[in-house]
């Protein structure tokens, strides 16, 4: 992946990792929360995101691709996080995730990564 260095994403996934069961946050949250772009945070997910909880992570409002959407619904049920009336996605704005305290949650998991980035 051309501009994605190994840095970045290690530091998507931890985010990715310090979202609360029953929570969900955007490809632009964790934009804003690692400094990249929410087409580049999608990017890696999609690359390298199979081994965490990609389905805590949706667009802005909730929706996923109908092909993850699918895979993700299991989990949704199983972690308490309401489907749209639409079916389309999750009530985004019903489980969004502290952002404050994702903040918080990730630097400690990711204090190591300020020195591999030099």
């Amino acid at each position: 992946m051309r501009g994605m260095d190994e840095v970045h994403v290690e530091r998507v996934l931890r985010a990715v990792e310090q979202v609360p069961p029953g929570r969900v946050v955007s490809y632009g949250d964790l934009g804003d929360l690692v400094g990249l772009r929410p087409r580049h945070v999608g990017s890696i997910m999609s690359h390298w995101g199979i081994n965490v909880t990609w389905w805590r992570v949706t667009n802005r409002v909730g929706d996923l691709p109908e092909a993850l959407l699918a895979r993700a619904r299991p989990h949704w049920e199983q972690e308490g996080i309401a489907l749209k009336d639409s079916g389309s996605g999750c009530r985004f704005a019903d489980h969004h995730a502290d952002l404050d305290r994702l903040g918080e949650d990730y630097a400690r998991a990711a204090a190591d990564l300020d020195d591999a980035a030099g």
